[in-house]
C-alpha cells in the first residue's frame, strides 16, 4: 500500500520467531515434536502444490511459528507459479544448497518443483531429529558429490520408520523419490495427525467448509480478527476499496469494549424495536431489513478487548440517514466507545 510519500508493507506477525532459532537454541527435537512440525510443513506445501505453487527454498530459516507454536511457511521469493513451467517443468536453479534437490542444482533439463520440495522436506525432517544437516561441507562441490552419492549417516536415536521416510525422500532420482502425496499416506506420518486448523471467518466463508466440525460447533458470534492490513486500510488516505468495488457502500463505524455477544445481542434488540427484520448469517454478519432499507452489521476484533463494528447501508442510504440513523445510534450508545466517520 502506498501514499505519495510512503510505501507500507503489511505482514503477519509470527511471535514464535524462526524455527531455525528454536533448533539452534534447543538442539534436536523429540520425534513427536519433529513429526508435528513435519506434518504441518508437508500439509502447507501440499496445499501450495495443489494451487500450482512450488516453494523451492524450504529451510528452517523460512519456517516461522505463531503464538500457539504452529508452523508458518514464509519467504516465497523463490517460489514458482504455473506460468513459469515449460513443458510442465521448471528450469531455474535456485534455493539454499544444503536443502536443494540435486536435479535443481544439476541443471540437466527441467525438474518437477513438487518433487524438489519433497527432497527439501527430507532434509528438514533429518534436521528436526538430528539438530544438524545430513549433507554439509564448506566445499560446495564436495557437498554436491555427497548428495548424489547419498553419503549421510543416521544418528542412533532415529527410529526405523523415521529413517525410512527420510531415505525415501532423499533419493537423488526424482522419479523414484517419495512424493508429497504418497508421503501423506505413510503410517508414520499419519500418527497423531492433527491438521484441521482453527477456522477463521474468512476460511469458513471462502471454503464453505461443511466438514469443518470446529466451525459448526462454535456457539455464539464468530468474530473475525483484524490484521494490520485491515486496520491501515481504514485510513481514508490508504483506502483502496475503490479499486475493487464498483458500487460504494455507505457505512458508519464505532469501536466498543463490550464482548461480541453483547454487541450482537444489542444490535438485534435495537433493530427489533425499530421495526427491522433481523437475520444472523453463518459468517457472523447481521442483516437488518425494513422495506427497501437494508443494513449489514459486522463485528471485527482489533484486539481481544477492543471491537470495531461496521454498519453498512446497502440500500436506502438517504432514508436511513434522515429517518433511522439517530434512533439506531441512540440505542447503541451505551456499548459505544467512539464513533468514526459519523458523517455519511
Amino acid at each position: 500500500m502506498a501514499t505519495k510519500t510512503k510505501i507500507y508493507l503489511i505482514m503477519e506477525l509470527a511471535t514464535g520467531g524462526e524455527l531455525f532459532s528454536k533448533i539452534a537454541r534447543r538442539g534436536r527435537l523429540t520425534e513427536a515434536a519433529a513429526r508435528r512440525y513435519f506434518q504441518q510443513l508437508v500439509s502447507a506445501l501440499h496445499f501450495c502444490h495443489q494451487n500450482g505453487v512450488t516453494h523451492r527454498d524450504v529451510k528452517p530459516q523460512n519456517i516461522l511459528l505463531d503464538q500457539d507454536g504452529n508452523l508458518k511457511v514464509s519467504d516465497f521469493g523463490l517460489s514458482a507459479l504455473p506460468e513459469q513451467l515449460k513443458n510442465g517443468l521448471l528450469h531455474t536453479a535456485c534455493g539454499t544448497p544444503a536443502y536443494t534437490a540435486p536435479e535443481v542444482v544439476g541443471r540437466r533439463g527441467g525438474y518437477d518443483g513438487a518433487k524438489a520440495d519433497a527432497w527439501s522436506c527430507g532434509v528438514m525432517l533429518y534436521v528436526f531429529l538430528a539438530g544438524f544437516l545430513p549433507f554439509d561441507d564448506s566445499n560446495l562441490v564436495t557437498m554436491y558429490k555427497k548428495i548424489h552419492r547419498r553419503e549421510y549417516q543416521f544418528p542412533s536415536w532415529f527410529s526405523r520408520p523415521a529413517r525410512s521416510v527420510i531415505a525415501r525422500l532423499l533419493y537423488p532420482n526424482p522419479n523414484t523419490r517419495l512424493s508429497i502425496e504418497a508421503l501423506m499416506e505413510v503410517s508414520w506420518f499419519k500418527k497423531s495427525l492433527q491438521l484441521k486448523p482453527q477456522c477463521s471467518l474468512l476460511q469458513y466463508d471462502m471454503n464453505s467448509s461443511k466438514d469443518c466440525t470446529k466451525c459448526d460447533s462454535i456457539s455464539g458470534p464468530i468474530t473475525p480478527i483484524m490484521n494490520a492490513f485491515d486496520i491501515i486500510s481504514l485510513s481514508p488516505g490508504l483506502d483502496l476499496s475503490g479499486l475493487f468495488e464498483t458500487a460504494s457502500k455507505k457505512e458508519k463505524r464505532f469501536t466498543s469494549m463490550a464482548t461480541a455477544e453483547v454487541v450482537v445481542e444489542r444490535v438485534r434488540e435495537v433493530g427489533g424495536k425499530l421495526g427491522y427484520n433481523v437475520e444472523r448469517g453463518k459468517s457472523g454478519i447481521i442483516g437488518l431489513g425494513k422495506g427497501r432499507l437494508i443494513l449489514l452489521v459486522e463485528v471485527l476484533e482489533v484486539t481481544p478487548s477492543l471491537l470495531l463494528v461496521e454498519v453498512k447501508v446497502v440500500h436506502g442510504g438517504v432514508e436511513f440517514e434522515e429517518l433511522h440513523w439517530g434512533d439506531l445510534k441512540a440505542g447503541l450508545e451505551d456499548i459505544v466507545l467512539s464513533w468514526h466517520n459519523d458523517g455519511m
